[in-house]
């Protein structure tokens, strides 16, 4: 019996077709180029952070996942969100009270980057059962933002997927599954 990954949710979104021309291999060394400018430092536990360790960040970040499934977030959104948190941490040292604030903040932004109708702050305020107030939410925006210097189009693993669809010579069908698994393996690692 062969094993393999079952795969059984039907996208539901309609979306454009593939551009030919944005999977090409000039456009993937730019995504590449970008994708290191908006990496995270990968020491911050050590440099940055004095209250945070490890399995806090794996903690929100099983969380924040869960949020992003519940609602039904675009793919694009946890990865995103992700990358705003590892980036905030890498440069600001947070104590750990506000490290659900922090993300659910990240979440929030790159809904907001990604989601036609984006998540409000007054939602995830309730997946927090209420611990912080949406004020506290926008004022963390603020910071966020700032802190990142407003350079909110990261590049995460996600935006790769279609490139390296592109170069398989699968089907369509098998395509689709092979997405999906992707997907899900890049969540995966984000957590």
């Amino acid at each position: 019996m062969e094993h393999q990954l079952l795969c059984c949710e039907v996208e539901t979104i309609r979306r454009a077709y593939p551009d030919t021309n944005l999977l090409n291999d000039r456009v993937l060394r730019a995504m590449l180029k970008t994708e290191e400018t908006c990496a995270p430092s990968v020491s911050y536990f050590k440099c940055v952070q004095r209250e945070i360790v490890p399995s806090m960040r794996k903690i929100v970040a099983t969380w924040m996942l869960e949020v992003c499934e519940e609602q039904k977030c675009e793919e694009e959104v946890f990865p995103l969100a992700m990358n705003y948190l590892d980036r905030f941490l890498s440069l600001e040292p947070l104590k750990k009270s506000r490290l659900q604030l922090l993300g659910a903040t990240c979440m929030f932004v790159a809904s907001k980057m990604k989601e036609t109708i984006p998540l409000t702050a007054e939602k995830l305020c309730i997946y927090t059962d209420n611990s912080i107030r949406p004020e506290e939410l926008l004022q963390m925006e603020l910071l966020l933002v700032n802190k990142l210097k407003w350079n909110l189009a990261a590049m995460t693993p996600h935006d790769f997927i279609e490139h390296f669809l592109s170069k398989m010579p699968e089907a369509d069908e098998n395509k689709q599954i092979i997405r999906k698994h992707a997907q899900t393996f890049v969540a995966l690692c984000a957590t």
